[in-house]
């Protein structure tokens, strides 16, 4: 930021970068090997719609797209409590690649299509032998990851968000601000 932005008090917003969901499938690696933390097999991206005949064609396309793809992945579109929509893909389990694409597939349709303002976050859940859960959080607009591991009722496992943030810290763009680590109760695949 240069000294007359400053002045002002602007700043320039933060660009995501959404190649960063193909640093996704390394990462399972890492969470496998370490903690025993396998990918689900689904994935979802969670967006608040417009209305119009545009942004309905747009949602349309992405599900085409993704149906129309090698191995034909389950895709499900759903709305959350707060008026969120979750657009789940679910697939091989053993192809993270896959899944981190068709996710990229859909924030970047949703995002040439001037419907990058509603896109929040995407999410790829793990989980364990023991039946542990998380979802590895992707933040659009910040272009950053964070875990986010309910637990039974509304509570956060914290010793394993910061467990998995320290393990992924050199792998994936973490999000430093734990104020931005949302509390995504109720998504699927969680």
């Amino acid at each position: 930021m240069g000294l007359w932005e400053a002045m002002r008090a602007r700043t320039t917003p933060r660009r995501n970068h959404l190649d960063a969901l193909f640093l996704v499938p390394s990462a399972a690696i890492t969470l496998q090997t370490a903690l025993g933390f396998e990918p689900t097999g689904s994935g979802s991206v969670c967006y608040r719609s417009a209305a119009g005949a545009a942004f309905a064609q747009t949602q349309s396309d992405v599900l085409a797209l993704i149906r129309d793809d090698a191995g034909a992945p389950d895709v499900t579109v759903s709305t959350d409590d707060f008026g969120f929509t979750w657009l789940v893909v679910a697939g091989d389990p053993a192809d993270t690649a896959a899944l981190c694409t068709d996710l990229h597939a859909v924030n970047t349709t949703l995002e040439l299509n001037g419907f990058d303002g509603g896109l929040l976050c995407s999410m790829v859940p793990f989980a364990n032998a023991s039946g542990q859960r998380f979802g590895l959080t992707y933040l659009y607009k910040q272009g950053t990851f964070y875990p986010f591991a309910p637990q039974d009722g509304q509570t956060r496992d914290n010793l394993l968000e910061l467990s998995v943030r320290d393990l992924l810290a050199a792998e994936l763009p973490m999000e430093a601000d734990l104020q931005r680590w949302l509390a995504i109760w109720k998504a699927p695949g969680l």
